[in-house]
This record gives structure tokens, C-alpha cells and sequence, in this order.
């Protein structure tokens, strides 16, 4: 009962942190070129985010578990045999391939969500619909990442063991906050009003506590057992960042790209022999962009200190 009463405060705690970060550029009053500095800021911190904390956070829990898995194996084989441990170097190399499938599910999997949306939207052609569709993918995705981050904190609890729930909370939480910012400055610079923005960002705070809730209480006592290992957690990270990426490169980058250089309307914009501007980073962006990326990094080693 104390594992439930820890994973609810945890979850609660996701819930609020998240929605609060979220909401801080809808309470800034910002004009249209400062908003598409805070979105570039944003952007940089989804992918940072992304490949500097969920990544290596997966990676980490599932080779920590087979070190452990390995460690047991030597001392039994000592024991057993002293003059002949065998070699346990073959197990690392499948965990190669495990995290690369897990990564590229999650890419795919979103890939899919976003071509049957973008079929549905090509038969019921309207006036911004595109826009719309745009918008409506990017926050499923984030919730659908989210989700998944709820599964592997409900998995991870399911384990009994404090420490590794700490951790995945802590590498949960050390995204959910720049990911909730970028989506609510993707979104006011899409367009969307604030009504709308304020029900996505409650789906995206409220999907990580809601399945971490689920997973804890509907996994049967075989199961618990069994995902005792941290690796199903890692892996279930590892596809959670799959779906990020996907969402933050597909969706999120690029549309700041054209809006950063094509947009604006600068003068000083780089512009090809028609005098069309090209779209891409301004300096102030790029270097708003790298600061955004770096954040999470930095928070990282922090916590990690």
C-alpha cells in the first residue's frame, strides 16, 4: 500500500508541475517576434530533452540491469567452475539491437498515427485544416509520449525497489516541463486559441499520471513479477522517445524553420534569386534554439550531481 500511496503523490506531482509549466507562456503577453523566439526556444528544448535525457535514461536502466544480470552470472559460474568463467559478452550484443527496434517503433508508430490523420483531413479538405491537423498530431503525439512515460513510472513501482522509481520520476519530470512548454509555444504560434491550448495541455499533463495509476493497479501479481526487471521500464522509454523525436523533428522543428525564416519578413534573411526568403534560423534563433537544447543537459547533470 505505501508503493500506491508514493506512486499517487508522484503522480499528482507530474500532474500539477506539468500543467504549471505549460501555462507559463500562456499567462506572458508577447508579441509575434517574441513568440517565435520562445517557440525556437521551446523546440530546442523538445529535442534536447529528448536526446539528452530520455535516451540516455533508457539506455542506462536497461544496461544496469543486465550489469547485474551479468555480475550474478560470474560469481555462480566462479563458484561452480573457478578455473573456467564463461564469456557473458555475447548478452550485451543483443541489448544493441533492442534499443534501436524500441526507438524505431515509437518513430513509427507515431509515423502511422500521422498518416491515418492526414488521410482523414485529405478527404474532408477545409480551410486550415492542415493547420488544425498539424497541431492535433504534434499534441497527440506528446500525449501518446506522455502515456507511455505514465506506463514505465507504474512499471517501474510495480518493482518495490525506491530507487528505481525515483529515477524514472526524476528523468520523467526533467522532460515533462520543457515538453509542455514547447507544446503550448508550438501551438500559440499555430494559431490555436487558448481555450483549446489549456484542454491539450491538461491531456498531455493528465496522460502520464492516469496510465502510471492504470499500469500500477491492472498489472496482476505474474506480471509485477515479472517486470521486476528495469528493462521493460527502459524499454518502454526508449519507445516514448521514439515518439518524441518524431514530434519534435517532424512537426515541431521544421515548422519553426519556415515560420524563423520565412515569416518574420527580415530584411537580413538569407534569399534565393527570386528574392523569396529561405526559410531557417536567424542568429538570435540559432543561438536560442542551442541554449534550449543545452537546458536539459544541464538539468540532467544536476540531478545526476
Amino acid at each position: 500500500m505505501a508503493d500506491a500511496g508514493m506512486l499517487i503523490f508522484l503522480s499528482l506531482f507530474m500532474l500539477v508541475g506539468s500543467f504549471v509549466a505549460g501555462s507559463v507562456p500562456l499567462i506572458m503577453t508577447l508579441s509575434e517576434e517574441r513568440l517565435n523566439l520562445v517557440s525556437i526556444f521551446g523546440a530546442g528544448l523538445l529535442i534536447g530533452a529528448a536526446l539528452t535525457v530520455i535516451i540516455p535514461e533508457g539506455i542506462q536502466m536497461i544496461y544496469s540491469q543486465q550489469f547485474e544480470d551479468l555480475k550474478l552470472k560470474y560469481e555462480q559460474s566462479k563458484a561452480t567452475s573457478p578455473g573456467h568463467v564463461g564469456d557473458h559478452d555475447h548478452d550485451n550484443e543483443g541489448l544493441h539491437s533492442v534499443i534501436g527496434i524500441a526507438l524505431v517503433l515509437g518513430f513509427v508508430f507515431m509515423l502511422i498515427v500521422d498518416y491515418i490523420g492526414s488521410s482523414k483531413t485529405n478527404r474532408d479538405p477545409e480551410s486550415g485544416t492542415s493547420r488544425s491537423q498539424r497541431s492535433c498530431t504534434a499534441t497527440l503525439g506528446l500525449v501518446v509520449h506522455a502515456a507511455v512515460d505514465g506506463i514505465a513510472l507504474g512499471a517501474a513501482a510495480t518493482t518495490s525497489q525506491t530507487a528505481t522509481e525515483m529515477i524514472v520520476f526524476f528523468a520523467i519530470m526533467l522532460h515533462k516541463a520543457p515538453a509542455s512548454f514547447g507544446l503550448v509555444t508550438f501551438l500559440l504560434h499555430d494559431g490555436v486559441d487558448r481555450a483549446r491550448i489549456r484542454r491539450y495541455l491538461f491531456f498531455f499533463s493528465i496522460a502520464a499520471p492516469v496510465a502510471a495509476i492504470i499500469t500500477f493497479f491492472g498489472l496482476s501479481q505474474e506480471s509485477k513479477e515479472t517486470l521486476s526487471s528495469v528493462n521493460w521500464t527502459g524499454l518502454a522509454m526508449l519507445f516514448s522517445a521514439g515518439t518524441f523525436l518524431y514530434v519534435a523533428t517532424v512537426h515541431v522543428l521544421p515548422e519553426i524553420l519556415m515560420r524563423s525564416g520565412g515569416g518574420g519578413g527580415h530584411s537580413h534573411l538569407p534569399s534565393d534569386a527570386t528574392g523569396t526568403v529561405k526559410a531557417g534560423f536567424t542568429r538570435c534563433g540559432l543561438l536560442l534554439f542551442v541554449i534550449g537544447a543545452i537546458v536539459p543537459m544541464a538539468l540532467t547533470a544536476l540531478h545526476h550531481h
